[in-house]
């Protein structure tokens, strides 16, 4: 996939593109996810809103190169190749772990030529309320057992074992990136945060969705739906429904709506 300047980049998907789009949807994906995982929202949203997915190192085409287990330096990555999509405003959707890498994407966007509408944070406590866990220090079959247990990956997948050994990689490196990673409390978000959460979620609780409001200066709101961690299997028309009604208002609140 090209960048918007023509540049080549192994980190971003764009499934369907929208010319005419007047703004961008950038999707970050869970522990253990890749780009595919959005596919349909792209899918949903054009051509209204050009969708843009993250592929992180280690899994599905990239399956060779060496993960990346430190958060920070993930976010370094992907806020380096958004800056390559700067003509047009984005707005960053993340799940889980993708929340968190959000905010940090975003954190590292300000000052720079992309203009960020707001960040969509699914399925994770703010980072001041972030719970110990030490999953990534598991032996594979325990892992294995979370990843079941949050139902985020259907149980027949893991059947197989040769697909067993291509994902443990990425998700024990993923795991490990979450798990380690410390933010700065000192240093908020200028742009609207908006947090997601299933009403069932064993990960997350409302309030410590709620205290994502701590962690920007600007606009906040929270959306609550039924369901587990993966709320957003079976909520799709509702989530979507969310992204568009927000990627509207900011778009209207800036001046650049299509």
């Amino acid at each position: 996939m090209t960048s918007a300047s023509g540049e080549p980049s192994a980190w971003i998907r764009r499934f369907h593109a929208a010319p005419s789009a007047p703004t961008r949807l950038v999707c970050l994906p869970h522990a253990g996810g890749s780009a595919s995982y959005f596919f349909p929202v792209a899918t949903a949203l054009t051509p209204g809103v050009e969708v843009l997915a993250v592929q992180y190192p280690g899994r599905q085409d990239r399956r060779t190169e060496t993960c990346i287990d430190d958060l920070h330096e993930l976010a370094d990555h992907v806020a380096r190749e958004l800056k390559l999509w700067a003509d047009r405003p984005v707005t960053l959707f993340g799940h889980s772990m993708g929340a968190v890498l959000a905010y940090e994407v975003a954190r590292r966007l300000r000052g720079s030529d992309v203009e960020l509408l707001g960040v969509l944070a699914s399925g994770r406590g703010a980072p001041s309320r972030a719970r110990v866990h030490d999953v990534h220090l598991m032996r594979d079959d325990m892992l294995l057992r979370e990843v079941r247990a949050l139902s985020g990956t259907e149980d027949k997948l893991f059947e197989d074992d040769e697909i067993v050994r291509m994902v443990l990689p990425a998700l024990r490196s993923d795991y490990k990136a979450v798990e380690t990673y410390r933010h700065d409390p000192d240093d908020k978000l200028s742009c609207p945060v908006v947090a997601l959460l299933g009403d069932d979620d064993p990960r997350v609780s409302e309030d410590e969705a709620r205290a994502w409001e701590d962690h920007t200066d600007g606009e906040f709101g929270m959306r609550v739906f039924p369901g587990g961690h993966f709320y957003l299997n079976d909520q799709a028309a509702g989530v979507l429904s969310v992204v568009t009604e927000h990627i509207a208002k900011w778009s209207a609140a800036t001046g650049r709506a299509g």
